[in-house]
């Protein structure tokens, strides 16, 4: 049974694009509190929607029994301590990525949010759009075959004005750089369409910014299912773009150019048999174009939080993505090829944020 769900949004940043999502979907959510350590601009978000109350302590959010969805968009050193309290008083959490820090954070928050019935969804919003309904369409209807090969680029720009923020491009404030910051919602996206990565080698440097974390990066996966995948990631791009090539037994699909919203518009779709384009096109023109971005996340949250029928992202989704972090880390600190899934045994499984010993050092060019 549908109802309106209450939110509190803690954090002004990103926090507000989540805001103007959820008044789009007033059927099914109602934000009641914005929460910030800047009041000023708490207040400033909050004059969107009549009734918003604004708040700078995070306690009395988590104490508020009205409240049944927390969403955190505060920065990422933030987020696991601030999901825990979350669990523990009681809410159903939204969190912007990256998720947590390790893979013993996810593990422990998957294990919190059992005990505790709690419905807790990482914000990959980029899975939702048309694209994704067109190739889940294509796929269901026996026309992809099997997934051979896959390119992504995440070049985007990002200079000095952008690192002036003092937690970002640092280790302990970002936890990483474009490969934990920027380039998770492409890899995500990835694993949404091809499933599960097997290995992977990575190799990282920090060419364009004088920052701790790296600003570039190198990768190749190999999939379960045997594809192969390469992701190049700059943030000293002219322009900013994402863009995907996925070459099916079927067709080959591809993107446009949209830098932080790749699945909204339509993607082309080429057959390997000219014959079959038919077919495709036919497919593709049953599908209508679904809710995209944060809007299309939140409205299957919504359905997740309603018992409906949903795709909603899951803790388990989060841990994937944070083990693929990891692995990458891994793989460019060894100089060698890391096999999946990430374990106890793992040396990074407690994290991957140097803490500036031999072979770790902070703030030097080129280096992770």
């Amino acid at each position: 049974m549908s109802r309106q769900h209450k939110v509190a949004i803690l954090g002004a940043g990103i926090g507000e694009q989540h805001l103007s999502a959820y008044l789009g979907l007033a059927d099914r959510f109602r934000v009641t509190t914005i929460c910030d350590l800047d009041a000023g601009r708490a207040s400033g978000l909050a004059t969107a929607q009549d009734g918003i109350r604004t708040e700078t302590d995070i306690g009395r959010v988590m104490a508020d029994p009205t409240i049944d969805v927390v969403d955190i968009c505060l920065p990422p050193h933030l987020h696991f301590s601030t999901s825990i309290a979350a669990i523990n008083a009681g809410k159903n959490v939204i969190c912007e990525k990256p998720l947590v820090d390790s893979v013993s954070e996810a593990d422990q928050l998957i294990s919190a949010a059992a005990a505790k019935g709690c419905l807790f969804a990482p914000v990959f919003q980029y899975r939702y759009g048309l694209a994704m309904a067109q190739l889940d369409a294509l796929i269901s209807a026996g026309l992809a075959g099997a997934a051979y090969n896959a390119s992504v680029e995440t070049h985007w720009d990002r200079d000095a004005a952008y690192y002036s923020v003092p937690w970002r491009g640092t280790w302990q404030g970002e936890r990483g750089g474009a490969v934990l910051s920027h380039a998770i919602h492409n890899h995500d996206l990835v694993c949404r369409i091809l499933g599960p990565v097997d290995k992977v080698s990575a190799t990282l440097a920090t060419r364009v910014n004088d920052i701790e974390v790296e600003d570039s990066a190198a990768i190749s996966m190999v999939m379960k299912n045997g594809a192969v995948v390469t992701s190049s990631i700059t943030l000293g791009a002219a322009t900013n773009t994402s863009r995907f090539r996925i070459c099916f037994e079927g067709f080959t699909a591809e993107s446009g150019l949209e830098p932080y919203a790749p699945c909204r518009d339509a993607w082309t779709f080429t057959a390997r048999a000219p014959l079959r384009e038919r077919q495709i096109d036919d497919v593709l023109a049953s599908v209508a174009a679904p809710k995209a971005g944060y809007a299309g996340f939140l409205d299957d949250y919504a359905d997740a939080l309603d018992g409906k029928d949903n795709s909603s992202v899951t803790l388990q989704d989060g841990r994937r993505s944070i083990e693929l972090v990891t692995a990458i880390y891994q793989s460019a600190r060894t100089n060698r090829s890391v096999a999946l899934p990430v374990g106890t045994d793992n040396p990074l499984y407690q994290g991957w944020v140097p803490l500036g010993g031999p072979g770790e050092t902070k703030n030097a060019k080129g280096r992770v």
